[in-house]
């Protein structure tokens, strides 16, 4: 998996230089938390599939992507939140995405509640707590602490203003410390996801890249 932010950067550029290496090493390092995300959408039983369509996707597109490591995940999750809806709404489901901003009107204390929240946890485990939040809290929890992204990629992701999505996942990591405080098997083992991202103010240069290779998920 790659190491750092720059790796990624370096492994998305090559990608779109048609390095077929470098696709597989952006797919290791972004897929599974892009599947942790999509999980909170479409449940487990799918997330699979929806994840493979978003890949297939992300592949064609590449092309068209620039950016740094930060706007790529970003650029992904939103990738696969639209492929999680269009599942959703073939199969008739109602999606229980989203949420009211009219509750969102509250501001997060200065100091991160997901090192109180959900250090220690295995994936598995914080995703299962992590699916009792409501929809709106889940995805801002996921998409900030679990993708990576800061809070203005999560906002374009989910089309809501930054402010809103840093509440949202506030509220969503108090509520899990509160979970966690009434789950036995949990005590003692906080703090295991990293705190949500800042963004990092840098300039990034960007590049149009076009390649005719085909990329599809079973060469990763």
């Amino acid at each position: 998996m790659l190491g750092d932010d720059a790796e990624l950067t370096t492994a998305v550029r090559a990608a779109q230089d048609g390095d077929e290496t470098a696709f597989r090493a952006v797919y290791r390092s972004v897929h599974p938390r892009l599947l942790g995300y999509v999980r909170t959408l479409v449940g487990d039983a799918d997330a699979e599939d929806v994840a493979s369509e978003a890949w297939l996707q992300i592949a064609r597109d590449l092309d068209r992507f620039s950016g740094d490591a930060d706007r790529f995940r970003g650029w992904a999750a939103r990738i696969a939140r639209n492929r999680a809806l269009d599942h959703i709404r073939m199969r008739g489901r109602r999606p229980a995405i989203g949420g009211d901003e009219t509750e969102l009107t509250g501001r997060a204390a200065e100091s991160d509640t997901a090192g109180e929240a959900i250090e220690a946890l295995t994936t598995d485990h914080a995703l299962s707590l992590i699916a009792r939040l409501p929809q709106d809290q889940a995805e801002a929890v996921v998409l900030r602490v679990v993708v990576g992204l800061d809070a203005k990629s999560a906002a374009e992701t989910l089309g809501k203003r930054a402010g809103a999505v840093r509440t949202a996942a506030h509220r969503g990591l108090k509520r899990l410390a509160e979970l966690l405080g009434e789950d036995p098997e949990s005590a003692g083992v906080l703090d295991a996801l990293p705190p949500q991202r800042e963004p990092r103010r840098r300039a990034v240069s960007s590049a149009t890249v076009t390649h005719t290779r085909a990329r599809t998920q079973k060469d990763m």
